[in-house]
């Protein structure tokens, strides 16, 4: 069975993975001789389209969100058969499945999971997960980890929500998760 590419939040579309972008530095010209201030590690901050500075976003888990404890998220998201090759695994996933399609696990009041220090592997958003049930390596994780994440409080909490949003500034280093 071939491995979908979602974690449990991606769509069943087809997925076109994006080509590998070559890292662009802004360079300095060292032929003038003008007098500048500006540090070597300055000058080399990755800018993005128009010259605007582009943050690498680092994944973290967020307070009060719980997006990803809906496990029943609709025809739009890879199921169980399409992310598990072990029958057992898929047969965990369901069987933690509530009536509403979120996780018997999760206090809906506190936005917590009764197991988290015990919760199951495919719970884990860690590189070496992606990598075995999607096949993303490590250098890929974040950048895949904080898309699958987007989606799924997209999809659960809407786009103008407030757990988008504090998932924004969490990853993006604008608060602390």
């Amino acid at each position: 069975m071939v491995n979908t590419f979602a974690l449990f939040s991606l769509t069943t579309t087809t997925v076109v993975p994006t080509a590998s972008r070559t890292e662009h530095r802004l360079k300095t010209n060292t032929n003038k001789k003008k007098s500048t201030n500006v540090s070597k590690h300055e000058s080399q901050i990755r800018r993005g389209f128009g010259g605007l500075e582009r943050k690498e976003e680092k994944w973290q888990c967020v307070r009060d969100c719980g997006a990803c404890c809906k496990l029943d998220k609709g025809p739009s998201f890879a199921t169980p058969d399409e992310i598990f090759d072990d029958p057992s695994d898929i047969q965990l996933y369901r069987s933690l499945i509530g009536p509403d399609g979120w996780c018997i696990h999760f206090e809906k009041s506190t936005r917590t999971c009764s197991i988290y220090p015990n919760r199951p592997y495919f719970c884990h958003v860690e590189p070496e997960i992606f990598e075995t049930l999607y096949g993303i390596d490590k250098k890929g994780f974040n950048r895949e980890a904080c898309s699958c994440c987007r989606d799924t409080i997209k999809a659960i909490y809407g786009v103008h929500s407030k757990e988008l949003n504090n998932f924004n500034d969490v990853v993006t280093g604008k608060s602390p998760g």
